[in-house]
């Protein structure tokens, strides 16, 4: 038999891993048939030499998509063995189950090069150390990956081709709902109060922390639509927040308009190194697919570039001043922390030019959850008091010792002594001002 010419007894000594996988979870509880033929490929390499006891089965990345590592944590666990030499067969119904990343499948096959490790599927058995295995391999490796290409390929300019009509189906945002192909505004007249009632309080009030504060005087409580779970598609009542005002603003469905391409996916580079892929907001002179008086509104148009204008003239956090470290006399701007909510303290100038900077925390202010800022403090004390800190402690005996470590001089004890002012947030807690 071809297949088993190429196992040997160090390919027999070693564990036989059948890899499992299906892409999501979907395809796990309606494409069984093909879950079964997987966990079958057992029968396939005790037929072909290996004892049940050496058979391992990796089936904990069943529902994961094999485009990265992220998340499948079975394939790290084969990656492993494979590089200990502990591995001397995968088995898999197809190549492009173990991955369909080229970066993934061609460190998989390195591995499986140098330990000598077989890859076997329904096609044939490869050996990755001989060079024509290795190109068959390779070229499947990649013909998976083009395979992903197209449908994703064709999926996408159905989508589009659907969406240009204005038919193609998306979650609404609470107020709107699907009847039929048709998007109309919510039968319950109990929503239909709340979601007008938020435009009208912003157009009196100006502010979205105007309809927050309303909307909590007045005890009203704001849905949402739950959407996945057992919760799918059931109204959930809770307090109105200040970043979901934002949301109902700025959601063009609820001027009369069909927007598709909203959000785009985009990849990031992680700090732990792994390519993650996440949704942005994107400006409004790139939204993909625009119809105008697509269906009934709350709003019309005109109203709703106005409230748009008046919430970006609102922004005193504009993308030009990014980060904690932006301009102004405080010296701890960005580094305290509230002690009584935990959230980051902001900075506020009074007096005349403003001269007279405060640290201030208003997070529960502006959710209208509390009546007045947690605390507010001046900002002369506090930066002063780690002025006076930061110079007593760098002294020209810590310079030397600073010095001497970074150099490999430690002294007789091996350390240098650290100073105790350390950088990073500091909790600060001081009774909430009258």
């Amino acid at each position: 038999m071809i297949m088993s010419a190429k196992i040997a007894a160090r390919h027999l000594s070693r564990q036989a891993c059948i890899y499992i996988r299906q892409s999501t979870m979907g395809q796990v509880r309606l494409h069984q048939e093909s879950t079964e033929r997987q966990y079958n490929l057992m029968a396939q390499a005790t037929s072909l030499g290996w004892r049940p006891e050496q058979i391992r089965v990796l089936d904990r990345d069943l529902g994961q998509s094999g485009a990265t590592m992220t998340n499948r944590e079975d394939f790290k666990v084969l990656v492993g063995d494979v590089a200990m030499g502990q591995v001397g067969a995968i088995f898999s119904l197809e190549a492009s189950r173990l991955a369909r990343s080229n970066q993934d499948w061609h460190r998989l096959l390195e591995l499986c090069a140098i330990t000598n490790t077989l890859v076997i599927d329904e096609d044939g058995c490869y050996d990755p150390a001989e060079f024509n295995d290795s190109l068959v391999l390779g070229m499947k490796g990649t013909f998976a990956q083009a395979e992903l290409h197209i449908i994703r390929a064709r999926l996408h300019g159905g989508k589009l081709n659907k969406a240009a009509k204005g038919e193609l189906r998306f979650a609404l945002p609470v107020g709107l709902v699907w009847n039929g192909d048709q998007i109309v505004i919510d039968p319950d007249q109990e929503v239909r109060g709340a979601v007008r009632m938020v435009f009208d309080l912003f157009a009196r009030e100006s502010t979205a922390f105007g309809v927050v504060q309303r909307f909590n005087e007045l005890g009203l409580r704001f849905p949402r639509r739950a959407y996945g779970g057992a919760w799918d598609g059931k109204l959930i009542w809770g307090r109105l927040t200040h970043s979901r005002v934002l949301g109902v603003l700025a959601n063009p469905s609820y001027a009369g308009m069909y927007v598709f391409g909203r959000y785009q996916s985009s990849k990031e580079v992680e700090p732990s190194g792994e390519i993650r892929s996440r949704s942005r907001l994107m400006p409004q002179d790139a939204w993909r697919i625009v119809i105008p008086d697509h269906h009934e509104g709350y709003i019309c148009a005109d109203r709703f570039v106005v409230n748009r204008e008046r919430l970006a003239a609102n922004r005193t956090n504009g993308e030009e001043l990014p980060g904690p470290v932006r301009e102004g006399l405080c010296l701890l701007q960005g580094l305290l922390l509230c002690g009584v909510c935990g959230r980051r303290l902001g900075v506020r100038y009074t007096g005349n030019g403003g001269i007279y900077p405060i640290y201030q925390c208003v997070w529960k202010h502006r959710e209208a959850l509390a009546p007045r800022a947690c605390l507010s403090v001046p900002s002369a004390p506090l930066d002063q008091a780690i002025t006076d800190r930061l110079v007593s402690a760098i002294t020209p005996v810590t310079i030397e010792l600073a010095r001497s470590a970074r150099s490999g001089g430690c002294g007789s004890s091996g350390r240098a002594t650290r100073p105790s002012w350390r950088s990073g947030a500091t909790k600060l807690s001081i009774p909430p001002t009258g």
